[in-house]
């Protein structure tokens, strides 16, 4: 190699040197601006008002103050940090008396985006004059609350005003027994929202573990369990909405709540729902599925009643057993009992491939059994049944296995292994 060639590479080499020598010192000065700590007596507001977007802001200890984040990509980390919102907001605080409030700018429609929220305790924050979300997501893209505990609450965690793409994961929700307010809650037109792997329990009476409502659409409930909750979940004329793997036990009054003319392709795959007088209520709803589901220890699993129109769902594989439960007409408008899958006025319904045993009432109900097609007994409504098929379902010690009052036109009941049915003709 001559002379010349030697020195072309020894100065390449030490051109690159120096060049990654300075990435290196830059990339540990930014390193260094992108995270900030937040200590007890010192301002998180302050911070995040300083900080650039996308930065890290570690908080530790406890803070009494109002948090608001309008900056795309903060990440506000907790480590052992507790907020407790003071009882009176400042007079220009925009989303007082939240906990934490991740805001867009709803004056000229800009969403904030990225924005992470995880690992604070939010204690009670009633009193406050108002009902309020500890947790807040207002117009956002891309939002993440996760890890957080929110304890006694007036309000949990909202995602609202048109917000895209949130994840809430992972948080513990205990309601207030001397309140009522939902533990998580979707609304105003929210869409692609995921609720997963949370524990929400002791929601008092009036209120929900999970709302999904006002237009919300493609919402994901996944892998959240609702205990001791006055109602687990409730989606009303929200689209799209899936609802899978999810445990509701101890409920109030029900495990699922579906209702309104938009909440249409709802899906209802693998739940398990126990131990209230309602597993899964359906009214003035269209088209969806349940698939899965294992539904038990209610005073009846599953209710399609038409009040207002129902039907077009595809129910499928479910395993609806036990549901002995005796609800009187004090507490629930009537005496019911001993009901497995109820099509109530229900049209276009297609029941299959579920097993149902041990659905036998043990209190006054004016039906039972695993499968009962029939005009609402109760309330005196008038839609039949219409087009509704029960095939292929696997009967076992109900009371009876099939019920139908006769009523309606169109209804199939065919290649169901039951033992008992009113009338008599309907078991194969």
């Amino acid at each position: 190699m001559n002379v010349t060639l030697r020195r072309a590479l020894s100065a390449c080499l030490l051109a690159g040197s120096l060049a990654l020598a300075l990435a290196l010192a830059a990339g540990a000065g930014s390193a260094e601006a992108e995270s900030s700590v937040v200590r007890p007596g010192e301002s998180i507001q302050k911070a995040i008002n300083a900080a650039d977007p996308y930065d890290t802001i570690v908080v530790k200890g406890v803070h009494r103050e109002h948090v608001v984040i309008r900056k795309d990509g903060i990440k506000l980390r907790g480590e052992d940090a507790v907020i407790e919102p003071p009882p009176k907001a400042k007079a220009d605080s925009p989303c007082a008396p939240e906990a934490i409030c991740i805001r867009g700018a709803l004056e000229n429609e800009k969403r904030v985006s990225d924005v992470s929220v995880s690992g604070f305790t939010i204690p009670d924050i009633q009193d406050r004059g108002q009902p309020a979300f500890s947790i807040d997501v207002v117009h956002a893209r891309n939002a993440t609350v996760s890890g957080n505990r929110v304890n006694d609450i007036t309000g949990g965690i909202g995602v609202t005003v048109r917000s895209i793409n949130t994840t809430i994961a992972n948080n513990h929700v205990i309601g207030n027994p001397d309140s009522s307010a939902p533990g998580i809650r979707v609304e105003v037109s929210s869409s692609r929202t995921t609720i997963a792997n949370n524990v929400v329990r002791n929601i008092p009476e009036g209120d929900n573990a999970i709302d999904v409502a006002e237009g919300s659409a493609d919402t994901t409930v996944a892998g959240n369990h609702l205990i001791d909750d006055w109602l687990g979940l409730l989606v009303v004329d929200s689209p799209g909405t899936k609802v899978l793997s999810n445990v509701m036990s101890g409920n109030g009054v029900l495990g699922m709540f579906l209702a309104g003319q938009e909440s249409r392709d709802t899906k209802v795959v693998g739940n398990h729902i126990s131990g209230g007088p309602w597993g899964i209520y359906v009214t003035d709803a269209h088209r969806g599925s349940f698939v899965g589901n294992t539904i038990r220890d209610n005073c009846a699993g599953m209710f399609f009643e038409a009040p207002r129109a129902v039907g077009g769902f595809e129910v499928k594989g479910n395993t609806v057993t036990d549901n002995t439960r005796s609800c009187r007409s004090k507490s629930w408008g009537r005496n019911f009992s001993g009901i497995g899958i109820a099509l109530l006025g229900a049209r276009g319904m297609e029941v299959s491939a579920n097993h149902l045993s041990g659905n036998v009432p043990s209190g006054p109900t004016r039906i039972s059994g695993g499968v009962v097609v029939a005009t609402d007994p109760w309330f005196g409504v008038t839609a039949k049944p219409k087009n509704d098929s029960v095939i292929g379902n696997h009967f076992g010690r109900n009371k009876p296995d099939i019920d139908w009052d006769g009523s309606g036109t169109g209804n199939v009941f065919r290649a169901n292994l039951c033992d008992t049915s009113v009338p008599k003709r309907l078991c194969d």
